[in-house]
């Protein structure tokens, strides 16, 4: 009986561990998951584009992203 308490403890301690190690197997499953989705997404924006390019024979013409404006916006401001 006088072992029992330690050896529940040490177990306890054993499976907290396992489980913070779980967690953070699981975080980094996650982040490569989230990682291959936005790689796929960007794979499929750039083919639609290039896509779209072909069939219009390039009349429309591709815009820069938001923060791309946003960014010339604030250099053209910043140099005067």
């Amino acid at each position: 009986m006088k072992y029992t308490i330690p050896a529940l403890m040490f177990t306890s301690l054993l499976l907290m561990a396992g489980c913070d190690q779980a967690e953070k197997s699981a975080q980094q499953l996650m982040g490569k998951a989230a990682e291959s989705a936005k790689q796929a997404i960007d794979d499929t924006h750039k083919a639609a584009e290039q896509a779209l390019s072909e069939a219009t024979g390039g009349l429309i013409e591709k815009k820069e992203a938001p923060e791309k404006d946003a960014e010339k916006t604030e250099s053209s401001s910043k140099t005067i």
